[in-house]
C-alpha cells in the first residue's frame, strides 16, 4: 500500500469513527458500483447520507473539499442513486463531505454536510 493510499484509509477510519460518535450508523465503507466509489453511506435518523472523505496533508496548497469537483460529484451522485435503487430506500438523500488534514499534533476534521445536490 502506498503512503498515499494509507493516508486515505486512515482519514475514512477518522471520519467513521466520527459519524459514529454523531449517532450514524454505517451502511456502507468504500461501496462500489461498477469503477465508481462512495466512501461511507450512513444513515442518520431518516436521511441515507453519501459520504466523500478527502485526506490532505497539512503541507497541502490546496483545501480537500476542492477535489470534490463536479465530475466527482455526478460520479458519486450516480453511485447513490444505483444504491437507493438497488435497496429500495425510501429516505430522503444527502451528500457530504468530510475532510481530514492531518498534522503533526493531530488530524482537523471537519464535517460539511449537504455540500452539494444532486442534479436528477
Amino acid at each position: 500500500m502506498t503512503e498515499k493510499q494509507m493516508t486515505g484509509q486512515s482519514g475514512e477510519m477518522l471520519a467513521k469513527q466520527y459519524l459514529l460518535d454523531k449517532g450514524y450508523t454505517i451502511l456502507e465503507t468504500n461501496w462500489r458500483f461498477g469503477h465508481l466509489e462512495v466512501d461511507l453511506i450512513a444513515l442518520k435518523e431518516d436521511v441515507l447520507v453519501f459520504v466523500e472523505v478527502k485526506t490532505r496533508s497539512s503541507n497541502s496548497l490546496t483545501a480537500p473539499e476542492t477535489s470534490v469537483n463536479a465530475q466527482k460529484q455526478r460520479n458519486i451522485i450516480r453511485a447513490a442513486n444505483s444504491y437507493v435503487v438497488r435497496n429500495q430506500y425510501a429516505y430522503d438523500v444527502r451528500f457530504d463531505i468530510i475532510t481530514v488534514v492531518t498534522t503533526p499534533q493531530e488530524p482537523q476534521l471537519e464535517h460539511i454536510a449537504d455540500a452539494y445536490k444532486p442534479r436528477w
